[in-house]
């Protein structure tokens, strides 16, 4: 069966050229090839998810500062740990770290139902209100909490992706991986982690670095303490 997008660019959109740029030069040239990853890309408005003065730069090649010192991936490093997920249509992703949404909007337009957990309440309310701007609140639902521990109460969990640092992959988290479950997380000191794929398969849990990355610290119980690159 052939896949579509689950939504299409708006009529009139000013940007449309500037993303699809952006899915073919920064995701397309460097390896990304899941079709619906790449299509995802090329729906999401990343303008609506980043600061007004800053939406010239959607497109860039960068992480974009937002509110409360975090920040909104490089668009490479939202596809990249997308395909890493290998996410069916209907599949339920925990988030750890909503940030501005984006990932997990780029997550439910490719057919996913995400829940994901923000710990400062004024970015998940933002998140909320732009995801359900978007069409994808029905998809999305966006919790306050300390992600870094997980979710027992819906545990265990067939696909996890962390959008912060964390000094090492979170105990929690490994706990509540699945059979067969995929782990994407930042892993080493603050803004200069490893990204490592964690797979569970007859209860064997395989932690494999796939590349060099850089995200804000995921601060928690079995994160940072704010302002350290410590373990708490």
């Amino acid at each position: 069966m052939r896949w579509f997008p689950r939504r299409e660019p708006m009529a009139g959109d000013p940007l449309a050229a500037d993303r699809a740029a952006m899915v073919e030069r920064q995701l397309r040239r460097r390896g990304i090839i899941d079709a619906r990853v790449l299509a995802a890309m090329g729906a999401v408005p990343r303008e609506r998810f980043v600061p007004i003065g800053l939406r010239s730069h959607a497109y860039d090649d960068a992480a974009l500062p937002i509110a409360g010192g975090q920040a909104i991936s490089q668009p490479y490093i939202v596809a990249w740990m997308t395909e890493l997920l290998q996410v069916l249509p209907g599949g339920i992703v925990l988030e750890v770290g909503t940030g501005s949404g984006y990932q997990a909007a780029v997550l439910a337009t490719i057919g996913a139902r995400v829940r994901s957990i923000e710990r400062l309440p004024e970015l998940a309310a933002a998140a909320r209100e732009r995801l359900a701007g978007l069409g994808l609140g029905d998809l999305v639902e966006v919790i306050v909490a300390d992600g870094s521990l997980g979710d027992p109460g819906t545990a265990p969990h067939a696909r996890v992706i962390v959008t912060a640092g964390a000094p090492t992959v979170p105990a929690p988290l490994l706990d509540q991986l699945a059979e067969g479950g995929r782990l994407v997380v930042p892993v080493g000191p603050a803004n200069a982690q490893e990204l490592i794929l964690v797979t569970r398969t007859l209860g064997r849990l395989t932690e494999t670095p796939v590349g060099g990355c850089a995200f804000v610290p995921l601060i928690g119980v079995a994160g940072f303490r704010p302002g350290e690159d410590g373990p708490v």
